[in-house]
């Protein structure tokens, strides 16, 4: 098979993923390889023919706590808040801001921060080359050049990693992703999925946006452990959301249902910050929200009414009520901690 030589560049053409990455393991290349498709690209980092880093443009910073995001029940001090504050520090603000290697940059600053050891800065690099590889690897056509200025040169070293390992784990795993897809009948798709992704220990994928703004965040909450949440709603599925968007290290939610039960359980539970429904049976949020606040334990309590309605007239009545602010529905991961950590702050 033949290919480009390695130290060019080519316009949109044919690409051969394997040809490429196995001369530059005969070639104990080091620098770096970038491929472009559109709008996406991959960055492959090399030192002697070792991988030292990969990454893929495409959700950078999503793909990246999801890691982190596991990682965190070893590790207390990882919780939402810290990664939050990494965020706010390494991801690209709007197109005309760039950090360079934003993601590396983000490993190196857990690193030196102590919230993460070298040791387990390697298994994270070598976890995000995985899943960076594998995509690589499914590549037709694009973009791409070697350059042997490698950006990553004056940042720390946490591995080198055998990259003819890291592709044939690769290529086993679309091999069995392959064999599964041909295995699910048709039309039974979305019932064996499921099932199918549990038994290869991989959860089912999550829509979550976290694109976080300096704007909304101006500090971090610092002094305490856990932060009580109470969330009233009538929807199960609202209430599952929130206890699922909030890191279980950082917050104990206090869901509840009842309406009319709502008080005695928010007396008991002395939560820091109330999310409450708006459109509830019995008794709205707006009214229950003026009860809380003639109580003297929630004067400065903060409450945020969370609810679909978005006019200027729901506004003003939350205003009446004294709420402390509004998220209205449907809210993302990002949004619901942006508000969280205002008002905690």
């Amino acid at each position: 098979m033949s290919t480009t030589p390695i130290g060019s560049f080519k316009l949109f053409q044919k690409l051969h993923p394997l040809s490429l990455l196995a001369q530059l393991t005969s070639r104990r290349a080091t620098g770096c390889l970038s491929v472009f498709t559109g709008i996406v690209y991959w960055s492959i980092y090399l030192e002697d023919g070792k991988l030292t880093y990969a990454s893929y443009s495409d959700k950078l910073f999503e793909r990246l706590d999801s890691h982190l995001r596991r990682l965190s029940q070893q590790i207390p001090d990882l919780n939402s808040a810290t990664r939050v504050q990494m965020r706010l520090m390494f991801e690209r603000k709007n197109e005309h801001q760039s950090i360079q290697n934003p993601d590396y940059q983000a490993i190196c600053w857990l690193v030196n921060q102590d919230l993460i050891t070298p040791v387990q800065a390697a298994t994270l690099i070598d976890e995000l080359a995985k899943e960076v590889l594998e995509s690589f690897l499914c590549l037709k056509e694009g973009s791409y050049e070697f350059s042997p200025e490698n950006s990553l040169a004056e940042l720390p070293k946490f591995c080198r990693l055998d990259l003819r390992l890291l592709v044939e784990h690769c290529q086993k795993q679309l091999r069995n992703r392959q064999n599964i897809k041909s295995s699910i009948p048709a039309g039974g798709s979305s019932q064996v999925l499921p099932q199918l992704q549990i038994k290869l220990g991989q959860k089912s994928p999550r829509q979550i946006n976290f694109d976080i703004s300096e704007n909304h965040i101006t500090s971090l909450p610092v002094g305490k452990n856990i932060y009580t949440i109470a969330c009233i709603d009538d929807s199960q599925t609202v209430l599952n959301s929130i206890k699922y968007f909030l890191d279980e290290n950082t917050f104990s939610v206090v869901t509840i249902s009842d309406p009319v039960k709502a008080l005695m359980q928010i007396l008991r539970s002395k939560p820091d910050l109330i999310l409450l429904d708006v459109e509830m049976p019995s008794l709205d949020g707006y009214e229950l929200c003026s009860l809380l606040r003639k109580h003297s334990a929630f004067k400065n309590t903060p409450i945020i009414m969370v609810t679909g309605r978005t006019g200027f007239i729901d506004r003003a009545k939350a205003k009446m009520v004294r709420s402390s602010g509004y998220l209205t529905k449907p809210f993302t991961q990002s949004e619901l901690l942006k508000i969280v950590f205002k008002y905690l702050d």
